[in-house]
């Protein structure tokens, strides 16, 4: 840890950590107390089931974390900012104590993620600022359950906490495409089987559509980045370059929105396409989603074990990343066939 700015932005986060951790109320004695609002004391009845899940069904670590509730008094946890180089698809990275090399940095306060993306915007870099409802310290400290996403579907509540205490369960240091391709995997696993377990068939049914319309999204996302690599590879000149960029961003909207009419002209992804589309914005998506699949064939080949299917994923992130990396991406081609 070097530099003033760099000593300010980790105390900023010790403060900002710290003060999250201590307005933790334990969900057993808020419900307990007759003052708490009935709606808040239905969703946290429903966080309390599915942590138990979480940990009985899916095999999740059993700890302290998302047992306690905490009020931010703000619409998000923190927020992150992406950042990639003008004409590069690969994000850049900053690394911290503990979680390694990230392709974000993150943030408890609005005002300065907006000051470090003008910043890098300023030195010419595609940047992407987005807030961020959940929060994990990866098994560190019991991590509440938070105001910022009590309030979102029953499947995204689920997806929530099982995705980060996927984190606790396997995080594999300065490779984030591994472990958020894990977590997501574990997440959607586990929401899919908390709703054939306590919903009802037409939400399964409804979120395995959204799924299905997130991958076939992400397929969408997967030509523009191909179409950018190729174009940032070729020996122009960088006008040249940046006026072919904005040519292939902007008749990705026009593919977007015929892409929108086969689902029923669903606009959920209106705002995040049509809102300053850059390098950045396709990194963050990449980074999150480019494994999933992967995992999932291997969730597939363990019998549908979530116990055998840890062992295989810590094993897998003992190999080298080129090599760990290579096996999911084969996993992924399995997967793909296996569905069609």
């Amino acid at each position: 840890m070097t530099g003033c700015s760099r000593l300010g932005y980790y105390a900023h986060c010790t403060q900002g950590h710290l003060a999250l951790l201590a307005d933790r109320t334990p969900i057993s004695e808020l419900l307990a107390d007759p003052a708490t609002p009935d709606n808040l004391a239905a969703h946290l009845r429903e966080f309390s089931r599915i942590r138990d899940f979480a940990s009985n069904e899916l095999h999740l670590p059993d700890n302290g974390s998302y047992r306690s509730y905490s009020d931010l008094q703000r619409p998000y946890a923190t927020w992150n900012v992406v950042a990639a180089e003008e004409f590069d698809l690969a994000p850049l990275r900053w690394c911290f104590p503990f979680a390694g090399c990230l392709p974000y940095q993150g943030f408890f306060e609005r005002p300065r993620a907006e000051a470090f993306a003008a910043k890098l915007n300023q030195q010419g870099h595609d940047t992407y600022l987005y807030g961020v409802a959940a929060y994990s310290t990866l098994g560190w400290f019991d991590d509440p359950v938070l105001n910022t996403f009590i309030d979102k579907s029953l499947a995204d509540r689920a997806g929530i906490i099982f995705h980060e205490l996927a984190h606790q369960e396997f995080f594999l240091e300065n490779d984030p495409a591994f472990s958020e391709g894990f977590a997501m995997a574990v997440e959607q696993l586990g929401v899919e089987r908390w709703l054939a377990r306590h919903g009802s068939p037409s939400a399964l049914a409804a979120y395995q559509q959204r799924l299905q319309q997130e991958e076939d999204f992400n397929r969408l996302l997967g030509r523009l980045r191909r179409q950018l690599e190729t174009l940032y590879h070729r020996p122009l000149c960088p006008d040249c370059k940046r006026q072919a960029k904005e040519r292939l961003l902007s008749s990705f909207l026009t593919q977007y929105y015929h892409w929108k009419m086969q689902w029923n002209n669903d606009g959920r992804y209106d705002h995040w396409v049509s809102n300053r589309l850059n390098n950045a914005k396709l990194a963050s998506v990449n980074t999150y989603h480019q494994l999933v699949a992967g995992f999932r064939s291997l969730f597939d080949a363990q019998g549908g074990d979530f116990r055998l299917f840890y062992k295989a994923v810590k094993q897998l992130g003992e190999l080298p990343e080129h090599e760990r990396t290579n096996r999911l991406l084969k996993l992924d081609r399995n997967f793909a066939d296996k569905r069609r």
